[in-house]
């Protein structure tokens, strides 16, 4: 087959993401109309905390809060309560991831994509923002996307979308500009006053995090998070040399992206330290790449998951099959082999540094895909070192605390926002239990 040619119906597809939210996803209210109490009984509790778990739990909800947390002996349930059976199973908070792309989903070839997305924007990130919260993503920070996910986010805070509770940065700010893309979800600059100025207009078209990538140096980043943190937004770095990480370190930058994730050899044991003793947080994004290539090699029916045939119209997903032939030659993976060599130790640097960690999938990209990608992440923290509840906690507990949500995100405990998740079996024996999320709780309300 022709790997340029597209044959799918660009109207079948904008038909069929038009009517998305009445499809499978629809909300399900999780609260009985006579006591407004939700009860989750009998499940084994992981509360995103690093200590060992509470057996034949307890959990009451009321409203978009938890109430109570303890076990089935000392937790007064309401007769009338509406129970959710946990038996044989594990409750843990939603999963944050720290890095997707709602405006991809997973196609072969980006340069392919942009014709399919383009005057289907918001459609097909709404779709993708569905997708994550079905795999148990209750809140994302999506770190690249046109304009218009501020408007994709605003319809789910607004109960008008269903979707992960989304953070979101816009266009990037870069000194190159990626490829020959679009232009419409990355700013290139050519000095650090224009880079300011790009930010103060993403930040008064009301984004909630700031993107820098290519080539920023320290005097550009500088720039831009002396903007952003006027109006208390962090900024997110998009790098992988150890000069680029210097630049973001002293140019302001808040959380360090795609470090250590094995791309390069091992990094200067200085530049660990520093990051160490800062507290600046990172985001390995390790599996899209150095995982999810093996494992398609591995297994290549899984391009074939059900899950995108029941997401996408015929001829939409026919494309992206089409898109899948000969993977292996796919110019994102041209590297890949090296990567996974430079990962046996690149990837675990970090964590036997013991340094600020939050869970990223870089989600949408070429094969990884939102209905996946965080359990591969969190299996490829374990592969790397981490134990089981070591990466459930920095995927719920350290993300929240690093978007600055730890108040009422990322644990099961009373006054928290209820976010939670169920399994069946112990991910504590098994992480690639999380591949199958039987239940997804975000603000109190039952999605699945």
């Amino acid at each position: 087959m022709n790997r340029c040619k597209h044959t799918f119906s660009f109207l079948s597809a904008f038909v069929f993401l038009s009517s998305i939210n009445s499809m499978d996803g629809a909300k399900i209210t999780a609260q009985d109309d006579s006591t407004g109490i939700t009860a989750i009984v009998g499940a084994m509790l992981l509360d995103g905390y690093e200590r060992p778990p509470i057996h034949h739990s307890a959990i009451l909800i009321q409203g978009d809060r938890i109430v109570a947390v303890g076990t089935q002996a000392n937790t007064e349930i309401p007769e009338d309560a509406n129970i959710i059976d946990g038996s044989g199973m594990t409750v843990l908070p939603g999963l944050i991831d720290l890095h997707v792309h709602t405006m991809f989903l997973g196609h072969g070839d980006y340069a392919e994509w942009f014709p399919i997305f383009e005057g289907k924007e918001e459609e097909m990130m709404e779709l993708a923002a569905k997708q994550l919260l079905m795999a148990g993503v209750t809140t994302a920070v999506d770190l690249g996307a046109p304009i218009e996910i501020v408007n994709v986010r605003d319809r789910i805070n607004d109960g008008r979308a269903i979707g992960s509770r989304l953070l979101v940065s816009g266009p990037w700010i870069a000194r190159r500009a990626w490829g020959s893309y679009p232009s419409y979800f990355q700013h290139v600059v050519t000095s650090p006053e224009e880079a300011g100025q790009r930010t103060q207009e993403l930040v008064d078209a009301g984004v909630d995090v700031i993107k820098t990538w290519a080539g920023m140096e320290e005097a550009d980043i500088r720039a831009v998070a002396d903007v952003a943190h006027q109006s208390g937004i962090p900024v997110h770095s998009h790098l992988y040399t150890p000069e680029s990480i210097w630049d973001a370190i002293r140019g302001g930058s808040d959380v360090l992206q795609h470090v250590g994730s094995g791309g390069n050899p091992d990094y200067p044991e200085d530049l660990i330290e520093a990051i160490a003793v800062r507290n600046i947080p990172i985001v390995q994004t390790m599996a899209h790449r150095i995982w999810v290539y093996p494992a398609t090699i591995a297994f290549p029916e899984r391009l074939q998951d059900p899950r995108l045939k029941e997401d996408l119209p015929g001829d939409l997903y026919a494309e992206f099959q089409r898109s899948f032939i000969d993977f292996e030659r796919l110019s994102y993976f041209r590297s890949t082999p090296r990567q996974i060599r430079n990962s046996k130790t690149a990837a675990r640097q970090f964590i036997d540094a013991n340094v600020v960690m939050g869970m990223g999938t870089d989600s949408g990209s070429p094969l990884n895909f939102h209905t996946e990608a965080a359990w591969r992440e969190i299996s490829a923290l374990v592969d790397s070192g981490m134990s089981p509840a070591q990466a459930i906690s920095v995927s719920t507990k350290s993300g929240a605390d690093i978007i600055g949500r730890g108040s009422d995100l990322g644990t099961i405990e009373v006054g928290k926002i209820a976010d939670l998740i169920m399994v069946a079996g112990d991910p504590l024996a098994n992480i690639q239990l999380l591949a199958n999320i039987q239940h997804v709780i975000k603000g109190g309300v039952l999605y699945k």
